[in-house]
């Protein structure tokens, strides 16, 4: 009996033994399982050794196992040994709980969580949840499961608060939220704790952020527990100094910044983030400069907000200063950075510079693809941007988005919509922007009842308070003639900006109602709103379709005197536009004898127009000589300067100059007109003979014609640029491809529809005399886009109040 007891003891310290040396293995191995490799396969060793000597290891050393292979990436074998245990104890339950959280399968933690029974749950296993919850962005889940844990009795520690802190600030909303969790951390005592005191700071600051929270208040409540702080760490500066960065307080950021005894890196880059965000480049820049000179070395953080700032800047050479640092210190470029390069550089018109440091990249990330992308977009290069869309080896809804808006603002609208409903088909989320970029594909296409449900599925899916969505439509329904629409939708936006103002100043300039959009850009201003380049583009483009010369160049001279911003070849031409549609062309002429540049074809071109509108032959001449030299192969130089002639009756030279045109090769780009009937688009030519049913559109014309000569319409000859009988001048003016288009529109339209055409070339005056009495002999509404503006024709009337 005593040599049994003696040898069952020998086993048990043998056993003992064994037990102790893979204790001992295991406690090392768990502090290096950051190599991973090394680690996974070293345990995989001590694991198989286990198996193969009969060694049965007790609950401490599964356990140790189970940890382990979690932090190695081996949540598989972990499982598996887990799954074996018959009655796992708390430790190796709240291991795989943390275990499934880190690696997102938040669901499988809380399985093990609820088959945890409750006598051996305990506050690390009910934190291990909580904390999953919260870094997989599950705030309500965290706090719910935080309120079952104080109801059955589970004392909070310090960790539980840190946690369910973290998780209010993925949720909260309003400062009730913080000061309910506030209350609860003082009645506890975990105040005192610097950890939970940042996480309530954290939260202050985040829910401030909110646009239902008063961000006031919540940071003067951050700002309280900040400074009543008895000892602050790193994180306690950064996230106050962060929190005030965000929520737009940068003079209270400096305070702070500037009152710390030792600046860390984090804080010096949230103050620089902060400055770029915000615009104010070259205090971001000095920041830069006084971290130099402190000893801190920039990070990729650091470089990426710098080159952030240089590209939204247009600091080029500053930019490639930064790049060459980054190449001469860093032996590794974080992708970040090079990312930020590519946004410079084509920022800066380097477009092929921005490829070249793409195909430099070892790793290119989604955002890598999608800069290069938006390079080409933006540089008009669609082609290329067509290739490289192609190329992409993952698309998200960014890239998709990017390439619609691109195909639709390069004219190509069919081709944006097809790349949209693509994106539809492929099951790919339809964010608000890809709709924007669907609509304007509309609005370039006159796509009306396209972009009509789309508007529809927009408000379908919640979108219809999107900024860049309201503002798309308010081009599109703009752009298609509907500009009641066009003023609704921005009347009823939740929010504008800039962009929508100057949309709908374009949009009411476009459709001949100059004195409306010189109130509302008045309005803009009154508001405070600042205008840009594009604001008085439109509003002085409003101003000459409505003949408002005074207005016209009031804007003009104070976009440079009054708002520091130079005008550009674009501006100048719309002044001349301007003066030229007036009649004023010595003036014009004069404006254009000072410009502080060579003036370029679009000015030539508005001074022309104006020749041709109030026969000034001499002058006209002149222009059109400038246009030779500098685009030699445009028709639309030839075409006015025949015009010109022909209105002058000298036919000789607009022979002359026809001649000429073909001698040279150019080719007249003809005029055509469209309309939408039944989902078909019926395009017309001038003199069509190939439309099936157009005799009978010749055959109704007619019966137009003798009822509008009754009301005292009268052809006008002069548009017939060919010398030739007055009888053959008339039917020359009634083959005119917009006549036949709004005809056949009030052959298959139904009664008192409105008629909706569109053409590629300026309307000619004897069809907008037409048009009005067409109006008003069939009771219709005409709307007519040509190549310049919209012609509302309504009861004998038009928009344009007979100037354009």
């Amino acid at each position: 009996m005593k040599n049994a007891v003696k040898t069952s003891l020998q086993n048990q310290s043998a056993t003992g033994s064994i037990a102790n040396f893979y204790a001992v293995q295991l406690q090392l191995l768990c502090r290096e399982h950051k190599h991973a490799t090394s680690a996974s396969a070293l345990l995989r060793s001590i694991h198989a050794n286990m198996i193969t000597s009969g060694f049965s290891p007790r609950s401490h050393i599964l356990n140790s196992l189970i940890n382990i292979y979690c932090k190695n990436s081996g949540l598989v074998y972990a499982k598996h040994l887990f799954d074996r245990i018959p009655q796992p104890d708390v430790v190796a339950r709240t291991t795989m709980i943390a275990a499934y959280s880190a690696s997102g399968e938040p669901k499988l933690a809380r399985e093990v969580f609820d088959k945890t029974p409750l006598s051996i749950r305990d506050t690390v296993c009910y934190n291990a949840m909580i904390t999953g919850y919260s870094h997989n962005n599950d705030g309500h889940a965290a706090i719910k499961l935080f309120l079952d844990m104080r109801w059955k009795n589970f004392q909070p520690d310090e960790y539980t608060y840190t946690s369910v802190l973290a998780a209010l600030a993925l949720i909260a909303d309003h400062e009730m939220h913080c000061r309910q969790l506030h209350c609860a951390v003082a009645k506890s005592g975990m105040a005192n704790f610097k950890c939970v005191v940042n996480a309530l700071i954290s939260v202050y600051v985040r829910c401030a952020s909110s646009p239902l929270a008063s961000s006031l208040l919540l940071m003067d409540s951050a700002s309280k527990l900040f400074y009543e702080m008895p000892e602050r760490d790193d994180l306690s500066w950064t996230t106050i100094i962060t929190g005030y960065v965000k929520n737009d307080d940068l003079d209270a950021a400096r305070k702070v910044f500037d009152g710390m005894d030792e600046k860390l890196l984090v804080a010096w880059n949230a103050m620089i983030s902060g400055y770029v965000h915000k615009g104010f480049i070259f205090e971001a820049l000095d920041m830069l400069r006084k971290m130099y000179l402190a000893g801190m070395k920039p990070d990729e953080f650091t470089c990426t907000s710098i080159l952030s700032a240089c590209a939204d800047a247009g600091l080029f050479l500053l930019g490639k200063q930064v790049h060459a640092y980054v190449r001469r210190t860093e032996e590794k470029i974080h992708v970040s950075v090079y990312n930020a390069l590519i946004t410079l550089y084509w920022k800066c018109g380097r477009v092929d510079d921005a490829r070249k440091v793409f195909d430099n990249l070892v790793f290119k990330d989604l955002v890598s693809w999608n800069a290069v992308l938006s390079a080409y977009v933006s540089a008009g290069r669609i082609n290329e941007a067509k290739l490289f869309f192609d190329e992409m080896p993952e698309k998200n809804s960014l890239a998709w988005t990017v390439m619609i808006s691109g195909l639709a603002q390069n004219g190509l609208g069919e081709d944006g919509l097809k790349l949209f409903n693509q994106m539809r088909v492929k099951g790919i989320e339809l964010c608000d922007y890809a709709f924007a970029g669907a609509i304007t594909s509309c609005a370039v296409l006159g796509a009306l009842e396209t972009g009509c449900q789309l508007h529809a599925q927009l408000i379908q899916r919640g979108y219809d308070s999107s900024l860049s969505a309201g503002n798309a439509l308010v081009t599109f329904y703009g752009r298609s003639g509907v500009i009641e629409a066009a003023r609704n939708v921005f009347l009823t936006m939740p929010c504008v900006d800039l962009v929508s103002w100057n949309a709908l100043v374009a949009a009411l300039g476009q459709h001949g109602y100059g004195v409306q959009a010189v109130e509302l850009f008045e309005q803009m201003l009154d508001e405070n709103i600042m205008p840009d380049r594009i604001s008085f583009l439109t509003v002085v483009s409003a101003c000459s379709h409505a003949g408002l010369i005074e207005k016209g160049r009031h804007y003009f001279n104070i976009m440079h005197s009054v708002y520091k911003i130079s005008p550009g070849e674009d501006h100048y031409a719309r002044l001349i536009d301007l003066l030229s549609r007036a009649g004023r062309l010595l003036e014009a002429k004069e404006v254009i004898q000072n410009m502080p540049y060579k003036p370029g074809a679009p000015i030539w071109e508005a001074l022309l127009a104006g020749c041709r509108t109030h026969r000034n032959v001499d002058l006209g001449v002149e222009a059109a000589e400038q246009l030779f030299e500098l685009t030699p192969q445009h028709d639309g130089t030839y075409i006015l300067l025949a015009n010109t002639f022909a209105a002058a009756g000298r036919w000789d030279d607009a022979a002359k100059v026809r001649k000429l045109m073909r001698d040279q090769g150019v080719k007249k780009e003809p005029g055509c007109s469209w309309i939408k009937v039944e989902n078909t688009v019926h395009v017309f030519l001038v003199g069509d003979t190939a439309h099936p049913e157009i005799q009978v559109v010749y055959n109704y014309l007619e019966e137009l014609r003798l009822k509008m000569r009754n009301m005292g319409y009268v052809p006008d000859t002069q548009y017939v640029l060919h010398d030739m009988e007055t009888e053959q001048k008339e039917y020359a003016l009634s083959t005119h491809s917009e006549k036949l288009a709004v005809v056949f529109g009030f052959l298959k339209l139904p009664r008192g529809a409105t008629i909706r055409v569109f053409k590629n070339l300026r309307i000619c005056g004897d069809c907008h005399n037409a048009f009005k009495f067409m109006s008003k002999v069939e009771a219709r509404e005409i709307i007519v886009r040509d190549g310049n503006r919209f012609h509302h024709f309504r009861d004998g009337e038009c928009s344009c109040g007979n100037y354009w």
